[in-house]
């Protein structure tokens, strides 16, 4: 009997409006160089049977237009989107170096042992985003399925699959607008998750 096998592609949102910076849980909205770009990823890839996306609205807003453009299945789930960044929300690394240089060297060098001020715990964070993941590749539907998220979402994910230790996972360079692909496969000896790719 063949293993039944789930494609899920992990796509992270485009560029905001404001540049970089850590957005966080502010629901900043796609640049028009974010549309562009992720309408670019889109183009080459494979279609999906459904969509799920984080509902902030540099992920939910294309994910719609996404949905309208192929008639496919769309839903949002909040335990997807950004990390809260607390009082570091809304700034950008170059202000927080000027300001509050010792502490984002602390956080760059192991965000498992310091929060930002105000900010979500990361292995809350961690714990949150595996729930969905484990809630989502539990059963074995043979489906194509596209997440559109963030970049702290992802690292936890890949993390998680290619048993990365989290505080290291500032590590992995997720562009905006990257598709990262995951080969879920059901066999007799268990659940097994593949990285096996990513978009340029």
């Amino acid at each position: 009997m063949m293993p039944a096998t789930t494609f899920i592609d992990l796509m992270r949102h485009g560029e905001t409006v404001g540049g970089a910076g850590f957005r966080g849980s502010t629901d900043a909205a796609l640049s028009e160089r974010g549309w562009a770009q992720m309408r670019a990823a889109v183009d080459i890839e494979p279609a999906w049977d459904r969509i799920i996306s984080s509902p902030l609205s540099r992920c939910a807003d294309f994910a719609r237009t996404l949905q309208q453009q192929h008639d496919i299945g769309l839903q949002f789930d909040a335990r997807i989107q950004e990390i809260h960044f607390g009082a570091w929300e809304g700034q950008s690394a170059e202000t927080l170096m000027q300001t509050h240089a010792e502490a984002l060297t602390r956080y760059w060098q192991d965000p498992t042992r310091y929060t930002p001020p105000e900010g979500e715990a990361l292995r809350g964070f961690n714990t949150r985003v595996l729930s969905f993941w484990q809630e989502l590749i539990e059963k074995p539907v043979g489906e194509k399925i596209l997440l559109v998220t963030h970049g702290g979402v992802i690292r936890v994910l890949l993390c998680h699959i290619l048993q990365h230790p989290l505080q290291r996972l500032l590590e992995f360079e997720i562009g905006h607008a990257t598709i990262q692909r995951i080969c879920i496969e059901h066999t007799a000896q268990g659940l097994r998750a593949t990285h096996i790719g990513a978009s340029a």
